[in-house]
């Protein structure tokens, strides 16, 4: 049997609770809210008064003014142009002549009853134009309500009876002639109470899919007239007929 190593009574055992080594996490030191700054301040401490730092200024480069190059006339003050009086030499007006009443357009002598007290006068006019185009109604328009019959208005009436006419349908003069006969009715489709038959249908020949433009023949191209790739059409001649017993010519070159 081996000796045992442990010193003591202690022998391993499983942890009773964590141990912060034996994790590599930074731990629950971050879940406490902190105490300082101003963002997620722990709501148990009293939060101290926080400031903030104003950014730069704007750069004297981008100002947008056009500044001292422009040469400003010495004698514009603020309070205008410093100069001495000047007159200048304005045209006539030109002016609207207009026609005013002379002395022979007033009546003096018609004013006496508006200047001095004259007695009441009185003139008869002609009969206005409203007179003349009044709609309003005459004796001849009301009607007095009737006082005998079943429509009498303030007053008792006695029952009235009326005669009808004779009615055509189901009396001796009907015409039983015009009645639908068999014609008149629809047949019932028997497949909609019963089971359908299969039913097939003809359909159109199908043809492939291809090109149906017209296309050139053999006689629409003129390969003898192509001049693009060669200097010119090939021509055809014919040339001397030698005699199959004719012995050639025989160059020896040394």
């Amino acid at each position: 049997m081996a000796e045992e190593v442990w010193v003591g009574t202690w022998r391993p055992h499983r942890p009773r609770g964590p141990i912060m080594a034996l994790y590599s996490s930074p731990g629950p030191k971050y879940l406490i809210p902190p105490t300082t700054g101003f963002m997620k301040h722990t709501p148990t401490k009293q939060r101290a008064p926080a400031y903030s730092f104003r950014g730069a200024p704007m750069l004297l480069a981008e100002n947008c003014s056009p500044g001292p190059r422009y040469s400003v006339n010495p004698k514009i003050l603020r309070t205008g142009k410093d100069l001495g009086p000047a007159y200048s030499i304005l045209g006539r007006y030109h002016t609207k002549t207009m026609l005013t009443p002379g002395p022979g357009d007033y009546f003096p002598e018609k004013s006496t009853k508006h200047v001095f007290d004259s007695a009441p006068s009185h003139s008869i006019s002609a009969r206005t134009k409203t007179f003349r185009v009044d709609s309003t109604p005459g004796p001849a328009a009301y009607m007095l309500p009737v006082v005998m019959g079943p429509h009498t208005v303030g007053k008792v009436s006695q029952p009235s009876f009326s005669i009808k006419g004779r009615s055509k349908l189901g009396s001796f003069s009907d015409d039983l002639h015009k009645t639908p006969g068999p014609a008149a009715y629809r047949q019932t489709d028997v497949q909609v109470t019963k089971f359908k038959a299969p039913q097939y249908t003809m359909a159109a020949r199908v043809e492939p899919p291809g090109d149906k433009t017209l296309k050139p023949g053999p006689g629409a191209h003129s390969p003898e007239k192509v001049i693009l790739t060669k200097p010119c059409a090939p021509i055809v001649t014919f040339g001397i007929k030698h005699s199959d017993y004719m012995t050639p010519l025989v160059i020896d070159v040394e």
